[in-house]
């Protein structure tokens, strides 16, 4: 396939959708670990047992099962919300269907989180609004066993195979996909603003940062949200530009096209099995005339060739913090799941960004407090997801710009962070230095 081809192929997959005039809706997903209270592994028959009585209670069908019989989603088909679990059965995903408001999105997350974390405490279990399951290291780390998420945790286990190729950094908890949870958003783009959302929404990342890190690891104590650390130093970083953040400003949707053509494929589907293989970029990968792989056949591994396919690109799995997707839409993910008093604080924040792009980025094209010292926009990012506050920031400074951002738009919880430039992760590593236990923040950030 010719370069130009590749380049119409992903045009129509990507920003053909965008120039479709429709209603703007909102799509969210909250993950929620569910922690043991006893400190062990989540006890996965209470977790299935709990699904099909929710299932049974809000009119929900199975829509998805593991080679085991499990059931791992379901569905409403009335208003398209979905119960699934994310690589593992310790982390459950809430999926709401396109709203017109995020009221109306809250009120069924209330209702769903109230029924749900009820029956999960009879079992001495608990669904919590952290970014990491308190019990990470004391979890099998296993996925689940269906296709994707075999191949998935096949393919990350690779890294060791590939540390000595150049200079990325590898992490070494391959599984943290079973214990990570994030709140993310879909906003509809339009064409004529793709470019200056990406880019401007870019440039709030380490603002973001400093508002909702709420993922933390003893082994990596430096870290606030150390859920992009263990995504950017894992397999899915192989390829720089399928992960985080864009190290320039795009120009036109033709550099976006051009930027996508640059991300790399792992992985596609062959006589319904899933293969993955070294990531490829997309650019090379449908001008080879084959591809080496690998497939479970139901008992191990085994070696495959293949051709590629157009409809391969169909398998593109990337983690940009600001994605876009086929759908018409960008898809927001750095953001680590927040406490259920506050969960919503993602998506207003993103929403209410989303209806003043054009004043933000002219806040941000003139601004003096993070953006004048010479870092880039991803070194600060990274600063930002750090307990150690950098010594160039002005406090005072930093907390005018906040309120600058459109504040009727935000959620209560955010303006107190704002003003005291905190996040739940700090809040939490504070009081447990203060001889609060972790215990106690797993029940305060499960409140309602």
């Amino acid at each position: 396939m010719k370069n130009e081809k590749i380049y119409q192929a992903i045009y129509d997959k990507y920003i053909v959708p965008t120039k479709i005039i429709r209603k703007n809706y909102i799509g969210v997903e909250i993950e929620l670990p569910i922690v043991n209270m006893s400190g062990g592994s989540t006890p996965e028959d209470a977790v299935h047992d709990i699904a099909e009585l929710f299932s049974n209670k809000f009119g929900f069908t199975a829509a998805g099962w593991d080679s085991d019989g499990f059931v791992t989603m379901f569905e409403n088909g009335e208003n398209g919300d979905i119960l699934s679990f994310d690589c593992s059965y310790s982390n459950l995903e809430l999926s709401f269907g396109k709203a017109k408001t995020l009221f109306e999105v809250y009120d069924r997350f209330k209702s769903y989180y109230g029924f749900l974390n009820d029956n999960f405490i009879t079992r001495n279990c608990t669904l919590t609004g952290m970014g990491i399951n308190p019990n990470a290291f004391r979890s099998h780390g296993k996925p689940i066993q269906n296709e994707r998420y075999r191949m998935l945790y096949h393919y990350l286990h690779s890294y060791k195979e590939h540390m000595s190729e150049f200079g990325i950094s590898f992490h070494e908890r391959p599984d943290f996909g079973t214990f990570t949870s994030a709140s993310q958003v879909q906003l509809d783009v339009g064409y004529d603003r793709l470019i200056d959302v990406i880019n401007v929404t870019s440039l709030l990342e380490p603002y973001k940062s400093l508002l909702f890190s709420n993922s933390y690891l003893p082994d990596y104590p430096e870290y606030l949200c150390v859920r992009n650390m263990l995504w950017e130093h894992s397999m899915q970083g192989y390829n720089p530009h399928n992960v985080g953040m864009f190290s320039q400003p795009l120009s036109s949707a033709r550099e976006l096209v051009e930027y996508i053509g640059t991300q790399s494929i792992y992985c596609t589907m062959r006589n319904g099995k899933y293969v993955d293989f070294k990531p490829i970029k997309v650019c090379d990968y449908f001008n080879r005339d084959e591809i080496h792989g690998e497939f479970y056949d139901g008992e191990q591994y085994r070696e495959i060739t293949f051709e590629p396919i157009e409809s391969d690109i169909d398998y593109l799995r990337t983690f940009k913090f600001e994605d876009l997707t086929f759908r018409g839409t960008i898809e927001y993910r750095s953001s680590c799941t927040q406490p259920i008093s506050d969960v919503m604080t993602v998506a207003a924040f993103h929403t209410g960004i989303n209806e003043r792009i054009f004043e933000v980025k002219e806040l941000l094209e003139n601004d003096y407090v993070i953006y004048s010292h010479g870092y880039s926009p991803t070194e600060l990012q990274k600063m930002f997801s750090k307990r150690k506050f950098p010594d160039f920031v002005d406090k005072t400074e930093l907390k005018g710009r906040f309120r600058r951002f459109g504040e009727e738009k935000l959620l209560a919880p955010l303006f107190q962070r704002a003003e005291q430039l905190t996040n739940p992760a700090r809040e939490m590593l504070d009081g447990i230095e203060r001889g609060i236990p972790m215990s106690h923040f797993v029940k305060k950030y499960a409140e309602l």
